[in-house]
């Protein structure tokens, strides 16, 4: 499936699509929602703060309500660009629907067509696992910050891209103008370096 169809496609009454910058309430709404305010102490945070997400997609509904989120940001991973996945969220009322696989399947999509060689995260392995994610990926590698090593997770988008990545990774993306988490709009998605 191309991009652009992963961006329109449309099942269960939900369409996955780009952020914009007038989702960014409805987003925040969503997210402290799923995730509380503890979101903003956790090690991934600071990676995210202060920049500009390299994608950003939000699941809408049929009536146009975003009912999911996910972003994925730039990062050195001991020397090699990767990005980092989170957070991925789903409206309570829509979290049996699929719309978080989707959101997933579309994310890492784009960032293989965009010519990014890995995506790493902090999450549930068992969920992740399905989508090619594995802790052996990132065993070389830390966050800055505390986290349960068999929640830090890889995935190679490109043969061997982990394989040499060794140390703590760091944040590399574009600098936010005076907005936290500032969405990118309808800007295209920055090529791997």
């Amino acid at each position: 499936m191309t991009s652009a169809a992963l961006t329109h496609a449309s099942a269960t009454g939900v369409a996955i699509d780009v952020e914009r910058d007038h989702d960014l309430f409805a987003r925040e709404n969503l997210l402290d929602a799923a995730m509380g305010a503890s979101r903003f102490r956790k090690t991934s945070e600071r990676l995210r703060a202060g920049r500009i997400p390299a994608l950003a997609l939000v699941a809408r509904d049929d009536l146009g309500r975003l009912v999911g989120t996910v972003r994925l940001w730039h990062v050195d991973a001991g020397g090699w660009p990767a990005l980092l996945l989170g957070p991925l969220a789903v409206a309570a009322d829509r979290r049996c629907d699929g719309i978080g696989a989707r959101l997933m399947g579309a994310a890492i999509a784009r960032a293989k067509a965009a010519g990014h060689g890995a995506v790493l995260l902090v999450g549930d392995a068992p969920y992740y696992a399905r989508f090619g994610f594995s802790r052996d990926a990132a065993k070389n590698l830390q966050m800055p910050g505390p986290v349960e090593l068999d929640r830090f997770l890889g995935l190679e988008l490109r043969e061997g891209a982990l394989a040499r990545a060794r140390g703590r990774l760091r944040p590399t993306g574009e600098r936010a103008q005076g907005r936290s988490h500032a969405a990118p709009g309808s800007r295209r998605m920055r090529k791997a370096a």
